[in-house]
């Protein structure tokens, strides 16, 4: 409407000044604005804007992930081993075509707020990802569809001044320093703790009770580690998470989240004992801003499965260093230690994986009791290429990777062989 209304206006002093122009010097002093009134003019209030609604607040956004990792070993069944999602040796890999809608909670709302998170997925990442249950099966290639997340987010000023949130349905694991979307990490492989110590995903009901601006706490029930109602469980039971959250420690510059996920986790298809075994799966990120330019972040973990009496554990320690904005330099160190032949296994097949959740037939590539150390550098590199639409926002990140048996197993390369060298790369270009 301001735009329709100024327009007639614009015309009319078009119109009017050959006139003016032409008129003598009196009539061109009449038409000449006084202080007064341009005084004014330049202190008239500007025109409100409309009042954003509750659409105008959805986000749709994706990008393309593809990648590759070499191994100059050239492993005769083409595995990296200790990797999931880079695990298949110098092979070009579309990783993600990650589309995501959502509409996330107003930090700042003091009422109540909805939002939700549909998260779909393209590519061989989605062969580790899969809630059970949800195309799992459909797709025999390399290259499959999941179903990321898909969860309604609720707000309530409940309880504290803070409120309460709440996320219901399927959504990835708050566990861990690493996440699916591959936007959301520092390098293009992942850590032992995320492939093995930690869950993917879950399905049910996560709550976020904000105590105060630097205590949260975490509570929720779901159907256990990346499962699915119904026959995408593979057990008959639930399964429990809760965690706390320290924030604005330090002045801000040090925050802390811990969180335990207890429940049943082995597949009752081949497990006689599998509702009874509690798996235990126990996760402490540390984020420290050192400087403006320096990140550190130190994930712990550790897991245990009554059912076989196995235990994993370990840490592992990151560093960020931003040069500019084009380049930030990053690694990673870790260790850790699969107690009893348990957690740690390749998976050749593209269904393997899935399977061996489920109880069906699966070939599976274990270590053996090792304890496992991994050295990781890269640079995360972000061209200015703003000129450029659909390069807006690309990011390439190299790096060189050093896996090593801390023992005396032989996990690597077609299981002969202490360590494990890859150079790897990725490309990521959001949309």
């Amino acid at each position: 409407m301001l735009a329709r209304l100024r327009l007639p206006a614009a015309i009319t002093a078009l119109l009017a000044a050959p006139v003016a122009a032409s008129a003598g010097s009196a009539l061109a002093e009449e038409a000449t604005p006084t202080a007064p009134q341009v005084a004014q003019a330049e202190t008239a209030p500007a025109a409100a804007a409309a009042p954003q609604t509750w659409w105008d607040t959805v986000k749709l956004h994706g990008h393309l992930e593809a990648g590759i990792t070499f191994n100059p070993d050239s492993p005769s069944n083409r595995q990296n081993f200790g990797q999931l999602f880079t695990d298949k040796a110098n092979q070009l890999l579309l990783n993600q075509a990650l589309l995501t809608a959502e509409r996330p909670l107003d930090p700042n709302a003091t009422g109540y707020d909805v939002g939700f998170k549909l998260q779909a997925m393209y590519g061989s990442d989605a062969r580790y990802t899969h809630f059970l249950g949800e195309f799992d099966r459909s797709i025999h290639d390399r290259t499959q569809a999941d179903i990321v997340e898909a969860n309604v987010l609720v707000h309530t000023p409940w309880l504290t001044e803070g409120g309460i949130d709440f996320k219901i349905g399927q959504f990835v694991s708050p566990l861990g320093a690493e996440v699916i979307d591959a936007e959301g990490n520092p390098l293009y492989s992942h850590s032992y703790i995320f492939n093995f110590g930690v869950p993917f995903k879950h399905t049910g009901i996560l709550t976020t009770t904000h105590v105060n601006p630097t205590l949260d706490l975490y509570f929720g029930l779901d159907t256990g580690v990346n499962t699915s109602l119904g026959n995408g469980d593979n057990n008959d039971r639930i399964a429990g998470i809760a965690g706390f959250g320290l924030n604005n420690l330090l002045d801000g510059k040090l925050s802390v989240v811990a969180y335990t996920h207890i429940g049943p986790e082995n597949p009752k298809r081949t497990v006689p004992f599998a509702n009874s075994a509690l798996r235990y799966l126990n996760d402490i990120v540390l984020t420290y801003k050192a400087t403006d330019k320096l990140t550190l972040t130190t994930d712990i973990n550790y897991i245990r499965d009554d059912g076989f009496g196995a235990i994993g554990y370990g840490a592992a320690q990151y560093a960020a260093y931003a040069l500019n904005d084009m380049f930030t330099l990053v690694a990673r160190g870790e260790v850790w230690r699969d107690n009893n032949n348990f957690f740690v296994a390749a998976f050749p097949g593209n269904l393997d994986f899935v399977n061996s959740e489920r109880g069906f037939p699966a070939t599976v590539i274990p270590g053996g009791r090792t304890t496992y150390g991994a050295l990781t550098a890269g640079v995360n590199i972000k061209p200015n290429v703003s000129g450029v639409p659909f390069l807006t926002g690309l990011t390439l990140r190299p790096e060189l990777r050093y896996d090593r048996a801390l023992n005396n197993t032989r996990p690597f390369n077609d299981s002969s062989s202490k360590d494990q060298f890859t150079i790897a790369a990725d490309l990521i270009l959001p949309f």
